[in-house]
C-alpha cells in the first residue's frame, strides 16, 4: 500500500474519488490542481475530502508548484489534463502545453531534482483516444485497425469505417494493449505522448509505471458544467429540461462506458501493486452502447418530452466505435470493471436530477465554436 500520495488533478471527478478511497486505505493525500472554470463551478472540495487532503492550487505546469508536491510522495497518479476530444482540435497549443509540457515538467522534476527522490510509483491516466476506432475484424484480413474516417466518407452517409487493406466492412472487436497507436483527435495524440513518456520514465527509473487507458468513464460526481466532454452529461441536462436532444452521424456510433466504481478499483489496485509492472492496461466495460441507446435511456428516466433527433451531423476527430480488451487488466490486477451499464446510468441520472441542471448555452457554444472552425461537417445522403 502507498503511504502518501500525489494526485494531479485530484480535484476532478475521478480525482475526487481515488483520494477518497486513498483515504479510505490510510494513506496520506496531497492533490495539485489549478480547479479550470471550464469543469468546476467551486473551488471548495465536498466535506468529506476538505480539511482531510492537502491541496495546493496551481496548474501541472508550475514548476514551483509541483516542487512543494513532490516531497515526501512516494506515488505520482497524474490524472491533470485537459480532456475535450472536440475542443482539442483547434485550441491545440494548450492542449499540447497541459497535457505533454505539463507530464514533461513534471517528470523532469522526479528526475533531476531531490523532491522525487522518495517516488516508488507512477500511474497515469492515459485514454482509449490513443487508439482512434481500435480495433475491428476483417472476413478477409482478420484484425485490423480502421484509418481516420474522412469527410468525403462521412459526407456521403458512410459512417462506419471499412478495413484499411482491401476497404470492406468490418465488425467491431475488443482492442488489446498490444493495438497500435492511432489517435485521431489531438486530444488523443497528446494522451498517447502523456503515456509514453510516463512509462519511459518508469522504466528508466526502475519503478512500476501504469498507463491506465480508459474509456468512458461516467458517474455521480462528473462535471455537469464542462460542454466539450460527456455525452451523458450534455443529454442528461438537455432531458431534464424537456429540450431536444440532437446526435450526430445516425446514432448508431457506440462507446464503452465504465462506472466510476470501476475506474477507481483498477487505479487504486495499480497504486497498491507490489509486484513489478511497467505498461498500459485498458480500463473498460469491454461493452459497446450506442449513442441513440443512451438518449433513449436518459429520456425515459426523465420521462422527458425532449426530442430525439439524428442530424446526420458529424464532428472531425471522433471516432465510431471503440471497446476494451480487458483481459489484460483481469491478468494483471486480478480485477475486471464489472458494473452494467443500465445499473451505472440509473445511479448517474439519480444524482443528476438533484443538481442544478446546466445552461444549454454553453454547450451551443461548443457547437458553434468548431463549426466556424470548419470541424462539423452533414452528411448531404438521404
Amino acid at each position: 500500500m502507498s503511504n502518501f500520495v500525489l494526485v494531479t488533478g485530484g480535484a476532478g471527478f475521478i480525482g475526487q474519488c481515488v483520494s477518497r478511497k486513498l483515504l479510505g486505505q490510510g494513506s496520506k493525500v496531497r492533490i495539485l490542481d489549478n480547479f479550470s472554470p471550464q469543469i468546476h463551478s467551486t473551488e471548495v472540495l465536498p466535506v468529506d475530502l476538505a480539511g482531510h487532503v492537502e491541496v495546493i492550487k496551481a496548474d501541472v505546469r508550475d514548476r514551483d508548484a509541483l516542487r512543494r508536491a513532490l516531497p515526501g510522495v512516494d506515488t505520482v497518479v497524474h490524472l491533470a489534463a485537459e480532456t475535450g476530444t472536440g475542443q482539442s482540435m483547434y485550441e491545440i497549443e494548450r492542449y499540447f502545453s497541459v497535457n505533454a509540457q505539463g507530464t514533461a515538467t513534471l517528470l523532469d522534476l522526479l528526475q533531476n531534482d531531490d523532491c522525487g527522490k522518495s517516488l516508488r510509483s507512477i500511474v497515469v491516466a492515459s485514454s482509449r483516444a490513443v487508439y482512434g476506432e481500435g480495433a475491428c475484424q476483417c472476413a478477409a484480413h482478420g484484425m485490423v485497425f480502421p484509418e481516420q474516417r474522412t469527410r468525403e466518407r462521412m459526407s456521403g452517409g458512410a459512417f462506419e469505417p471499412v478495413c484499411p487493406v482491401c476497404g470492406s466492412p468490418v465488425r467491431l472487436s475488443p482492442t488489446p494493449e498490444s493495438a497500435p497507436f492511432m489517435p485521431m483527435s489531438m486530444y488523443g495524440l497528446t494522451k498517447q505522448v502523456q503515456e509514453q513518456a510516463v512509462l519511459l520514465f518508469a522504466r528508466t527509473r526502475g519503478i512500476n509505471g501504469f498507463g491506465l487507458r480508459y474509456q468512458n468513464v461516467y458517474g455521480p460526481g462528473q462535471s455537469l458544467k464542462n460542454p466539450y466532454t460527456g455525452i451523458l452529461a450534455v443529454f442528461s441536462n438537455l432531458a431534464r429540461q424537456n429540450q431536444g436532444i440532437e446526435i450526430y452521424e445516425d446514432g448508431l456510433e457506440s462507446r464503452d462506458f465504465v462506472y466510476i466504481d470501476d475506474v477507481v478499483e483498477a487505479t487504486i489496485r495499480s497504486i497498491n501493486y507490489s509486484d513489478q509492472f511497467v505498461g498500459a492496461l485498458n480500463v473498460g466495460s469491454g461493452q459497446a452502447t450506442s449513442v441513440m441507446t443512451v438518449a433513449q435511456e436518459i429520456k425515459a428516466y426523465f420521462d422527458s418530452s425532449s426530442t430525439i433527433k439524428v442530424t446526420g451531423a458529424f464532428r472531425m476527430g471522433d471516432i465510431r466505435h471503440n471497446i476494451a480488451d480487458v483481459s489484460k487488466l483481469e491478468q494483471v490486477l486480478g480485477f475486471v470493471p464489472g458494473v452494467p451499464f443500465k445499473q451505472g446510468l440509473a445511479n448517474f441520472l439519480g444524482w443528476a436530477a438533484e443538481q442544478a441542471p446546466e445552461d444549454k448555452a454553453a454547450y451551443l457554444r461548443s457547437v458553434s465554436e468548431l463549426t466556424a472552425r470548419g470541424l462539423m461537417g452533414k452528411t448531404t445522403a438521404q
